[in-house]
């Protein structure tokens, strides 16, 4: 169960940094879209209440290893993973995939604008994503580093693969392990490039990444299980969205796999082995504010 000084560490970074994050948005994608339409299309989902988990990942990370984040210079390659993670929404949401009409509480973006214009949208979101990775004046190497890594985590390795495993599953019984393979792919990739681009902007040798990786990996397995534990017992109204779709739509879940006491013990277990990883980082640093973050998963959420 999370403490409130977690939660409240990670409430008062939020405050801090959403501000920083959020407030250039809208102008950045404006300068860089000759087409308004299109504009109003990638804005309307950019700029519709998501949460910035990922990009605060990065900052959090970069902070933790003792960086700092210079605006003129990290704010692009930082907001980049959120164009494209905003671009996996809008392409997740189509008719030809989820079909979902409602995201954060509002019409998805193909209610909006139609499907063809939906698709353009995330097009343009994915391909701005690696062009703010580099229109900044960080080293050449660190831009390659960047580039190398969201490609990696979003493309036919990553998130990419995980949506095609995903759409080939349903109505299929996954054994186990590939149903992790899935869900490390799918929805873990863009989560551990969040951690490694803020270890690429902070210089730490890649001999010093792998608890942060580790930690990485167990905090995007404990989203896709609390996920799907979401879809099961809260309320649309929570969520903004459609729940009790997996099941409806026979797709491979913890809770269909385990019940829901499994699932939320394999969320209990998955947020331990976060922190182990977090307690193999040398002593004398910082480790409180990534571990915030496990704040996010309620365990009690299942009774």
């Amino acid at each position: 169960m999370p403490s409130n000084n977690d939660r409240q560490r990670l409430s008062a970074f939020e405050v801090t940094w959403l501000p920083t994050l959020n407030g250039p948005l809208q102008a950045a994608v404006l300068t860089d879209t000759t087409d308004q339409r299109l504009a109003d299309a990638m804005t309307y989902s950019l700029l519709a209440g998501g949460k910035r988990l990922r990009p605060l990942l990065t900052v959090a990370t970069l902070t933790t290893v003792g960086g700092t984040f210079d605006k003129a210079c990290d704010w692009r390659p930082v907001m980049a993973l959120e164009l494209l993670h905003t671009y996996s929404l809008i392409h997740d949401d189509l008719p030809a995939m989820d079909n979902d009409p409602l995201r954060r509480g509002e019409p998805t973006n193909h209610m909006k604008f139609g499907a063809g214009m939906a698709t353009l949208a995330g097009d343009g979101l994915l391909t701005l994503a690696f062009q703010w990775l580099t229109a900044t004046a960080l080293p050449a190497a660190t831009q390659v580093a960047l580039v190398n890594g969201l490609a990696h985590a979003a493309g036919p390795n990553g998130m990419v693969a995980g949506q095609a495993r995903d759409v080939q599953s349903e109505h299929v019984n996954l054994p186990f392990e590939q149903l992790r393979t899935l869900h490390r792919e799918k929805t873990g990739a863009l989560l551990h490039y969040a951690v490694l681009a803020g270890l690429i902007l902070g210089n730490v040798t890649e001999d010093d990444r792998q608890p942060y990786l580790d930690f990485a990996d167990a905090f995007g397995l404990a989203f896709q299980i609390y996920d799907d534990i979401l879809d099961v017992v809260a309320t649309p109204q929570e969520l903004g969205k459609a729940t009790q779709k997996d099941a409806g739509e026979a797709k491979n879940t913890y809770p269909g796999k385990l019940g829901l006491a499994g699932a939320n013990q394999a969320l209990i277990d998955t947020i331990a082995a976060g922190r182990a990883a977090l307690d193999r980082i040398p002593a004398g640093t910082d480790i409180s504010l990534l571990a915030a973050f496990f704040s996010y998963f309620d365990t009690n959420r299942v009774k």
